[in-house]
């Protein structure tokens, strides 16, 4: 991971590979952001204009390298863009830090220490300022070979090791609480984006538990996993039915953390399915490579709930991993089987790729048993959904409409990108079955939204729900942008975290 500093110190004195400032993009050409002034002054006040020279806008993410000025001990100026200069105040949105903090990380790989003289007014502009550092500086290449004579810990680059954010004041007690919470949440999140990025052989249901229950050794966690015997035991037909076809058993880990001074407790549902062939209803080719992303909700609960941990939130939060392998085989379930869920329930099983639905079911049940104040759950769900909103937004339903738009709400606050979907009643007749009590298919047209009402019948009656379905954001496909590396993302997880943050405080409901 990134170490992250604060300094109060003059920038032309620290030394560094690279002193990092913001430039906007204004009416009549770039503008040098608030932080650099320093900088700009050692270039006699002309610094936007030699951006200009040399092509700079101030576009969101846009990044020009150019030689520090005579007399600093770093050797290169990095001008990172903030995108347009702000109508008001010249206060940049908490976002747009957060992207050109990642987007210089990344620009600066193989540099082992930075100055990032970027705008900070206060102690949270430090706390995200850190965040898209350390969320930018990411790399996963534990599969990669030695680079050229052992230079390299990996083949390739490696990441950033050091950033110092100047005008921070590390002192000074709130600046301190941001960084320290920056540092628990990017490195739990990058924790999810390795095992998201992890091939299939070697995170499987069995493997992923093991680094579950490693991690509650480590941060006071309580883990308990209930293997094949265990789930076979307690009727836990929708994550035995979805595990069938596979030689990698599944499980249902449970993670629980608790506070002494909890007056809330609220409940995390992961999809974990750690590969996804389609099982017998087999994916199309084109549509396999990336499977291993199925796994991306299991991901985000587990770091969620070692963040709360590793932040001492007073709020209990227990995390379920519903945790399996989706494999045609011999012994896997057919289109037409019938599952007698963990609730009771029995469901029809239309479409053996609508897999996730089941493994959250008796999740979902389970966890309503505790009665806790609310549950999320959270899942790469349905291709719907992607077609809806895209690659970078995730769907939020729930059984409450405040509730649903608390979530939005503190979605946007901590930069993840989401909308608020509907659950129309009148889509739950197509999951009638005239063999069991349910579908697992319904009607073809809204199939994000027939998901959530699916997934709604194994909630506990009385218990507040929601439901984020993260298809589009969780695995980036394409070229990697701000702090978003390609590959796993991890979305989600710091929307969990400040719900979580949100329901301490007693803020949420």
């Amino acid at each position: 991971m990134t170490a992250l500093t604060l300094s109060t110190a003059a920038a032309s004195g620290l030394r560094a590979d690279a002193i990092v400032v913001g430039v906007a993009k204004g009416a009549k050409g770039p503008v040098v952001a608030p932080g650099a002034e320093a900088v700009d002054k050692a270039y006699d006040g002309a610094l936007a204009g030699i951006l200009e020279t040399l092509g700079a806008s101030g576009g969101e993410g846009e990044v020009t390298k150019l030689p520090a000025p005579t007399g600093f001990k770093a050797p290169v100026v990095v001008a990172v863009g903030l995108g347009a200069v702000p109508e008001k105040d010249d206060t940049f949105s908490a976002e747009a830090l957060r992207r050109a903090a990642g987007a210089a990380a990344r620009a600066l790989a193989g540099a082992k220490k930075a100055v990032f003289a970027l705008p900070i007014t206060d102690a949270a502009d430090a706390g995200v300022l850190a965040e898209g550092a350390a969320l930018g500086a990411y790399a996963f290449d534990a599969y990669k070979e030695n680079g050229k004579n052992g230079k390299d810990a990996k083949n390739g680059k490696a990441p950033l090791a050091e950033v110092t954010l100047l005008g921070g004041k590390p002192r000074d007690a709130a600046y301190k609480a941001a960084l320290a919470r920056a540092t628990a949440v990017t490195e739990e999140l990058n924790r999810a984006r390795d095992l998201i990025n992890t091939p299939p052989n070697d995170l499987y249901p069995e493997s992923f538990a093991a680094v579950a229950t490693a991690a509650g050794k480590e941060h006071g966690i309580k883990v308990q996993v209930l293997d094949e015997k265990a789930l076979a035991k307690g009727g836990y037909g929708g994550i035995l039915g979805v595990g069938a076809g596979s030689a990698a058993g599944p499980r249902l880990v449970k993670l629980s953390y608790t506070s002494p001074k909890a007056t809330k407790h609220l409940a995390f549902v992961g999809k974990g399915i750690t590969y996804d062939s389609g099982g017998i209803s087999l994916k199309p080719a084109g549509h396999n490579e990336t499977m291993k992303c199925d796994m991306s909700g299991a991901a985000a609960v587990f770091a969620a709930v070692v963040a709360a941990a590793r932040l001492g939130l007073e709020v209990n939060v227990t995390g379920w991993l519903a945790l399996a392998e989706n494999m045609p085989s011999g012994s896997a379930t057919r289109p037409g089987d019938v599952l007698r869920m963990y609730s009771g329930k029995t469901v029809e099983v239309l479409n053996t790729d609508a897999e996730g639905r089941l493994v959250l079911a008796d999740a979902l049940w389970k966890a309503s048993e505790e009665k806790p104040d609310a549950i999320i759950d959270v899942a790469t769900l349905t291709g719907a959904m992607v077609l809806a909103l895209g690659n970078r937004t995730f769907g939020v339903m729930a059984n409450d409409d405040a509730f649903r738009t608390a979530i939005v709400e503190a979605a946007e606050e901590v930069g993840e990108e989401s909308w608020p979907m509907p659950l129309p009643e009148h889509l739950r007749k197509g999951m009638d079955s005239p063999t069991a009590d349910i579908a697992n298919m319904g009607e073809r047209m809204g199939g994000g939204l027939v998901a959530g009402l699916f997934l709604k019948e194994f909630v506990g009656e009385g218990i507040t729900w929601a439901h984020l379905d993260i298809a589009g954001p969780a695995f980036n496909e394409s070229g990697p942008f701000g702090y978003t590396p390609k590959g796993g993302t991890g979305s989600a997880v710091r929307t969990l975290v400040r719900l979580a943050e949100l329901t301490a405080a007693g803020d949420l409901g």
